[in-house]
């Protein structure tokens, strides 16, 4: 298989860089704009939970029919389309009148950027070496924190000046213009099956089958549900209601608490990213580091159950700190499985991943509204709800040590 030249490389991956960064921004704004979109449209916790999880939603439906078109079509022409429809959704978004135009904007445009990190990832698997697959994977992640770094002060500073449906057309203006350099930059995909490892444009399609019932992936998923997803679910939404409700952040404060969280994601996978190569030189099992380190956010998450409302921004940076050992589970899936399979492997553990964060940032919001129904003071409801998640990550780590299959 021939790789990409080290400056080709890095003009192929600036442009994804750049698709995802903006990815992020509205994966995560929602954490930010929480409470002036919920004084506008009288949301409650379940309500924002599922405008949050609905961007989600939108991105776990395409994830089976992206993996197919990957394989066949590449990431340039796949993402270009899905970059289309992101731009539409922004602007139903940007137009919403009622909390259903704001879902279905937030349903589009979780739809269109879905591709945003499987595209690459799948490239990188046919041009680029393992080192320096490991090192983009890690510092995509950092794109995309950049992107949540992005979304939590200036998205606070612009509202005033410019209000959040001008900051929606700003974005479809941006996604315009990363399609525009996507389609400059990224090589076109060669459909010959001995050149590339894929299947040629005239093959049969095959399914998901021979993922579904790989034992490696069967091993995995539920890391990858409950953890991964829920580390995104804590960053992107829940981490803010919990500094302003439970540890009493104004608006400014809970802002300022998840760009410093995000900040401190950002670094984070930068140092993978410097990690990742001589990871691959020593031959460093991925899966022995997953399961020694998933522990330290189970412990972290219990400390911050137990504090209550002294627990705050610095608590939940390092719970999500914890929790990206997690981001080696994507090239490991990718070198788990024939490359001819990398774009359907990707995108059916993108699909667990990000059903994941859609049950939990909804099931999260309803377990805190039906507890305080039930009686349960604010901190009472939220401890309630956290500790069933626990529970959760306890479960898809033990599993994870119990069930055989290696990559």
């Amino acid at each position: 298989m021939n790789f990409l030249a080290r400056r080709v490389a890095v003009w192929v991956f600036l442009p994804f860089a750049a698709a995802y960064f903006l990815a992020a921004l509205l994966r995560a704004v929602t954490a930010t704009l929480a409470p002036t979109l919920a004084e506008a449209f009288g949301l409650g916790a379940a309500d924002l939970g599922l405008l949050s999880g609905g961007y989600f939603l939108g991105f776990a439906l395409t994830q089976l029919p992206l993996g197919h078109w990957l394989d066949r079509h590449g990431p340039r022409h796949v993402l270009l389309a899905f970059l289309g429809v992101a731009v539409l959704g922004c602007g139903v978004f940007a137009l919403a009148t009622g909390f259903g135009a704001l879902l279905a904007g937030r349903l589009l445009f979780g739809a269109g950027v879905s591709a945003c990190l499987m595209a690459p990832l799948t490239g990188y698997r046919r041009w680029f070496g393992p080192a320096a697959q490991l090192r983009a994977n890690a510092w995509m992640l950092m794109t995309g924190s950049l992107g949540m770094v992005a979304s939590t002060l200036p998205v606070q500073w612009l509202l005033p000046v410019w209000g959040w449906r001008a900051l929606f057309w700003a974005i479809a203006a941006l996604l315009l213009l990363a399609g525009a350099w996507i389609a400059l930059a990224v090589p076109r995909w060669s459909t010959g099956a001995q050149a590339s490892g894929t299947l040629p444009a005239s093959a049969p399609a095959e399914g998901y089958r021979e993922v579904w019932r790989h034992a490696y992936f069967r091993r995995l998923a539920p890391m990858g549900f409950f953890t991964y997803g829920g580390m995104i679910a804590m960053q992107t939404l829940w981490a803010g209601p919990w500094m302003q409700r439970v540890a009493g952040y104004n608006e400014l404060q809970a802002a300022t608490g998840l760009f410093w969280i995000n900040v401190s994601m950002l670094c984070t996978f930068w140092g993978w990213g410097l990690l990742g190569p001589w990871m691959a030189r020593h031959a460093v099992d991925v899966n022995r580091v997953m399961a020694w380190g998933l522990p330290l956010s189970l412990c972290i998450l219990l400390a911050i159950l137990r504090l209550g409302a002294q627990a705050g921004a610095a608590a939940w940076a390092l719970y999500c700190i914890s929790c990206t050992v997690m981001s080696l589970s994507l090239p490991a899936v990718a070198a788990a499985f024939d490359a001819r399979l990398a774009g359907r492997a990707l995108s059916a553990f993108n699909l667990v991943v990000f059903a994941g964060v859609f049950v939990l940032q909804w099931g999260i919001g309803l377990a805190v509204d039906g507890f305080v129904a039930a009686g349960l003071d604010l901190l009472g409801a939220f401890r309630a709800a956290l500790g069933g998640y626990l529970a959760c990550n306890l479960f898809a780590w033990l599993w994870f040590l119990r069930k055989p299959g290696q990559p």
